[in-house]
């Protein structure tokens, strides 16, 4: 990885002190900038980011990859507060599809989440296809169907009471949702339009970590577009619960594991109220 630093150098150190390899060196203040170890970069990019003058040379970075801005042009905290605040898992859903384009700016968004040792190993798998939407509705139910047998089984559901106390108050759950997908209505993903599945290879130690970042990346700038997004945790539980992995082989993520999950659409309405929540406690 070629990195230098180049004449324009002003020496305010703010590479040596973002630079998390700590490739970037100055052994004093306003001292000369070195470089030692180039190879450990993670190409995080934080010292061409935080350069004044663009002295840092990255072969990472081009010129055409950096961009300039006024921080001005940044959202107002309040701003950025009220979009959090009116976030809302809207279930309520038009048949209308959620523009391609508006489905890029979400992954590109998810995309730019941070990840662990920037490693970027992220995967992102779009589902737009009807056919394909409903196979995953009903892998999802014949999963929990078999939750559902397993739970109820009189041999073990002693044990299984003492190992998983809390997995008996979704029986009634699961048998609402099969029965209720048996008579056209569709609990699991609502009617939405679109499935994004964020995934990571298998041996990734933060995988789920960083997909639930890409997450909620994706989660906010759903919202600011006017487009509804449902994090699915049936289908997380489904996925967690199939030793055999069948909805990766379905979406051809063999080697991958999927850590989270949002459905998309386009809502019928938009809500005019936001509310405010009991604060969590604090230490």
């Amino acid at each position: 990885m070629e990195i230098r630093v180049r004449e324009s150098c002003i020496r305010c150190g703010r590479c040596a002190r973002v630079c998390p390899s700590q490739i970037f060196v100055q052994e004093e203040p306003r001292g000369a900038v070195s470089l030692r170890q180039p190879g450990n970069c993670i190409l995080c990019g934080h010292c061409v980011a935080a350069c004044p003058t663009g002295s840092v040379a990255h072969e990472g970075f081009p010129p055409e990859r950096v961009h300039a801005f006024d921080r001005r042009d940044l959202p107002t905290p309040e701003r950025v507060e009220l979009l959090l605040a009116v976030r809302r898992s809207n279930r309520a859903l038009s048949d209308r599809p959620v523009p391609p384009e508006w489905l890029d700016r979400i992954i590109a968004a998810a995309d730019r989440a941070p990840t662990a040792s920037n490693a970027r190993e992220l995967g992102y798998t779009l589902v737009t296809d009807p056919e394909r939407l409903r196979e995953v509705t009903e892998y999802t139910l014949r999963i929990f169907r078999r939750l559902e047998r397993l739970l109820a089984n009189p041999l073990i559901r002693p044990w299984l009471r003492h190992l998983m106390p809390g997995a008996y108050r979704y029986l009634p759950v699961f048998r609402r949702l099969r029965l209720e997908y048996a008579e056209g209505r569709d609990r699991i993903l609502r009617g939405a339009t679109a499935l994004l599945f964020i995934h990571a290879p298998r041996a990734s130690r933060f995988g789920v970590e960083d997909a639930n970042l890409a997450c909620q990346n994706a989660s906010l700038m759903a919202e600011a577009l006017g487009v509804s997004q449902i994090y699915m945790g049936f289908v997380l539980t489904a996925v967690r619960q199939d030793r055999r992995k069948r909805l990766n082989r379905m979406l051809g993520l063999q080697g991958r594991r999927i850590g989270a999950v949002l459905a998309f659409g386009m809502p019928e309405f938009l809500y005019p109220n936001y509310i405010d929540r009991d604060p969590a406690p604090r230490n």
